[in-house]
Parts: C-alpha cells; sequence; structure tokens
C-alpha cells in the first residue's frame, strides 16, 4: 500500500506522505507559486516528471531521477513551424488554433522508457528517451477531423485521457474534449475514432450519437481487464467491455451523473468511483454534499459514501486527474478546489481529511 502521495495544485507540487502513528503531513515541497497542471512517478519510483504551467514563461517540464530530491528542466512537447497558408481555426469560435503547447494535461508511462503526452490544443505527444525528446503525433494531428475538435471548458480542444493497453503498448486510446474517443495499434501510426453508444444530450437529437461530438471529461482502464473503460462524459457515466467501441450508458445514478474525475480498481473491472457535481452550471456538490459514489457490480447499484467527509455544506469541485486508486487497489485518495486532500483505506467506505489548506488541487497521484 503506497504511503506517499504527489499533488498537483494551483501553487506547486506537494508530496504527501504517511508517517507514524498514521498521520499524513506535508514531506516535500516543489515549485512553490508554480501551477502543476500533470504530475507523473514511473513505476520504479526513482523518475518523476512534473509540467508547470508558467504563464508568459510557458509550458515548462521538470524531471527528477532521484525520487525529487534534486530536479532539471526536461524537454517541453513543441509543435512544428505552421505552414504557412494553413487555415486551422477553431470550429466554435472561427480563431486560429494556436500551433504551440498551451496546456500539458496529462501524462502517462508506456513501454520502457516511453512517455505519452497530451495537452492543449488537442495534440498527443510521444517521448521514447524518458522526456529528453517529444514527438507530435503527427497522423492525429493532420486527421481531418481534428479541425472539428472544440473546446470542453478551456478555449481549445484538448487530450486529457491516455490508455495504453498493457498487453499491448502499441495500442492507445486517448479522450479529447471535445472531440470523442480515439485509438491506435500502431504506436500513433493511424487512427480510428470509436464510441458508439455516446450520447451528447447538449446537441439536437438527430447529431447527439456523433462520435466526433462527445465531450469525454475522464476516461480510464482496468489494468487486468484492458477492455473495461469507464468514462465520465459531460453529461453522464458509460462503461465499456470492449476497448471503447461500444458504451452503454449507466442511468438513474444517485445523486448525480455530472462530474469529471473517475478511477477504476486495478483488478476487478466492476469496481469504480466517481465524485459527482450537481450539473454544469452548477459545479458544486448536490445540495452542497460532498459524497463518493461506487459501483461494484458494473454500474447496476451505486453506494453513496460520505463518512469522514464534511457534514457541513461543501462546494468543492474534483478535477480529472484529482481521484486516484492504488496500484495495489487498496488506497484512494481524491483532492479538490478548495485544496482538501482526503484518503480511504477501505475502498471509499471512510474517507480521512488529511490536508485542508492546499492550493486548489488539479491533480493526485500514488507515489509507487
Amino acid at each position: 500500500m503506497s504511503d506517499r502521495l504527489l499533488v498537483g495544485t494551483r501553487k506547486g507540487l506537494f508530496r504527501i506522505e504517511r508517517g507514524e502513528g498514521g498521520r499524513w503531513a506535508i514531506a516535500k515541497t516543489w515549485f512553490l507559486g508554480d501551477p502543476v497542471s500533470a504530475v507523473l512517478s514511473e513505476p520504479d519510483g526513482a523518475r518523476l516528471h512534473a509540467a508547470l504551467d508558467l504563464g508568459h514563461f510557458g509550458v515548462k517540464m521538470q524531471r527528477s531521477e532521484d525520487g525529487g530530491e534534486t530536479w532539471s528542466q526536461a524537454a517541453s512537447p513543441t509543435f512544428p513551424p505552421k505552414p504557412e497558408g494553413l487555415e486551422d481555426k477553431d470550429p466554435m469560435r472561427g480563431v486560429d488554433v494556436p500551433w504551440s503547447t498551451q496546456l500539458v494535461w496529462t501524462l502517462e508511462c508506456g513501454a520502457p522508457g516511453e512517455l505519452w503526452c497530451g495537452v492543449i490544443p488537442g495534440a498527443l505527444f510521444r517521448s521514447t528517451d524518458g522526456g529528453e525528446s517529444w514527438q507530435l503525433a503527427r497522423a492525429l494531428w493532420d486527421e481531418p477531423r481534428r479541425k472539428l475538435w472544440m473546446g470542453g471548458g478551456y478555449d481549445f480542444s484538448g487530450i486529457h485521457s491516455i490508455l495504453v493497453d498493457p498487453r499491448d503498448p502499441l495500442h492507445v486510446t486517448v479522450g479529447v474534449s471535445t472531440g470523442g474517443v480515439w485509438t491506435t495499434r500502431e504506436a500513433g501510426g493511424s487512427w480510428e475514432l470509436i464510441g458508439s453508444g455516446l450520447r451528447a444530450e447538449y446537441l439536437p437529437e438527430d447529431m447527439a450519437g456523433d462520435p466526433l461530438a462527445q465531450d469525454a471529461h475522464r476516461i480510464v482502464q482496468c489494468p487486468a481487464h484492458p477492455d473495461r473503460l469507464w468514462m465520465q462524459h459531460h453529461n453522464g457515466i458509460f462503461v465499456s467491455d470492449d476497448g471503447g467501441a461500444i458504451w452503454r450508458e449507466l442511468t438513474d445514478v444517485p445523486p448525480s451523473s455530472f462530474g469529471f474525475a473517475v478511477a477504476v480498481h486495478p483488478t476487478d473491472p466492476d469496481t469504480a468511483w466517481f465524485v459527482p457535481a450537481t450539473k454544469d452550471e452548477k459545479r458544486f456538490p448536490v445540495d452542497a454534499h460532498l459524497v463518493v459514489t461506487r459501483t461494484r457490480d458494473s454500474g447496476a447499484h451505486f453506494d453513496v459514501l460520505d463518512r469522514g467527509l464534511p457534514t457541513e455544506p461543501a462546494y468543492d469541485l474534483v478535477y480529472r486527474h484529482a481521484l486516484e486508486c492504488s496500484r495495489d487497489g487498496r488506497r484512494l485518495a481524491f483532492g479538490s478546489t478548495t485544496g482538501s486532500l482526503w484518503v480511504s483505506d477501505d475502498q471509499g467506505d471512510s474517507w480521512t481529511n488529511v490536508s485542508r489548506h492546499l492550493p486548489p488541487i488539479l491533480c493526485v497521484r500514488f507515489e509507487e
């Protein structure tokens, strides 16, 4: 069971560690004052990666080879020059899509030494040398339908979910907000748009099932059963049993099926967790009552879990990457926009608030 958490916030990166007597506390801080939009701990625990959003100074990548004792600046994912005369405009607002990295939204490991990076505007980068250099997945960027992607909360589209099939690292699936679900079996050499059964209620009925129009907020994959995917969609919760080709919607999920975060148990594909909010226009818990929802039977039933969560009105929102299950499935953690961080040692039956005064939390990762 992991006793360390990496927590990226709007004002720095924190290591939260469980010490003697089971008490959690801040063990280390890095990059204080800087927004940390994504963080990654490689499986051996020695190499760490952090993406910083430095505003006027742009996106900067930091890497540690010694578990966080020291850090050095690494290469950032960089777009090629935009061809002169090429028209590439956001379809909703009609403004030019920048060919420059605005935000690193997610980082994931692939094969040994391989990293994947999803950014805004919607592009995917791959590194085969541990982050020394990055290559744009041109087949996806040059896909004509990419120009129909739209921003889902941000000004431009972005890739927020990267699923690398543990059986085959050439098989990668990504989630786009807003642009649906795409998959490759050639490490990015070619791409297929998938997502039959998804539904976008914000569109007219005859367009609602268009896979390209889907705003997938977050997608996760069960490592032991990689064909089982869970999705927190903009307007619901969906599950797939075939790697994302076909999805089924779960209805009547209490207290709400709107939210951003989802986590799946690493060995039990039927168990998943969500942190619901009211709806798009009211991004806070239903009735200001913060809860976690859990299914243990593939969505047939949901438990509403609140033991240890605030009893007073709470207005926390949990972002896409701020809910995490440990690799052994024994511990959960989530952090919120209020800077509160909770940990559960019993799969969500009860929660302990381990920090109340962090900056707004953007991402949470177990360090294992």
